[in-house]
């Protein structure tokens, strides 16, 4: 080609669709995600929440679909793990994969417990079924020097009521 500024404008459009980048993508290393991931199980497996400082930045935001409200900062986090421990004293969580970009970690997770304890719900406290659950789950993790300060947790709140034997029940038409 012969034309400069079709070059460039081609060169523009393959890099645009095939995802080019011009600058260096920084980020978390390979090493440091797998070390904060870490400690990110060791905070929901064991329950140990001085690491709560370690990961999280104090003005962590966390969305989840497990609680209506956003989570936020490190004593929400902490009442978010204590609250899940003590529904599933047994619980444990494991990355099935992660995937590093830049200064995101995305994590494909599954959850597996035994309901013993109460679980608090927005607007009643249920009680313990006994049974045992198996969710998996999805985590964004957004980073910044190092720790998480903004997260986004979905994970399927219908499969794991069903699996703890609750019913979803249609409303009430009036007639």
């Amino acid at each position: 080609m012969k034309n400069p500024l079709l070059v460039i404008l081609l060169t523009g459009i393959l890099c645009f669709a095939l995802g080019c980048n011009t600058q260096t993508e920084q980020g978390i290393t390979e090493e440091n995600a797998k070390a904060l991931m870490d400690r990110v199980l060791e905070i929901w497996n064991k329950g140990n929440m001085a690491l709560i400082a370690e990961v999280y930045a104090p003005e962590v935001i966390t969305h989840t679909s497990s609680v209506p409200e956003d989570l936020i900062g490190h004593e929400g986090i902490k009442n978010w793990v204590e609250s899940t421990r003590t529904s599933y004293p047994d619980l444990n969580m494991t990355f099935d994969e992660v995937f590093i970009s830049g200064d995101k970690i995305v994590a494909i997770w599954t959850f597996t417990g035994t309901n013993t304890g109460p679980m608090s719900m927005p607007s009643a406290v249920l009680p313990p079924t006994g049974k045992n659950i198996r969710v998996t789950g999805l985590s964004v993790d957004y980073l910044q020097n190092g720790k998480i300060v903004k997260e986004i947790v979905i994970m399927n709140v219908l499969d794991m009521m069903m699996q703890l034997g609750f019913t979803l029940n249609p409303p009430q038409t009036q007639e």
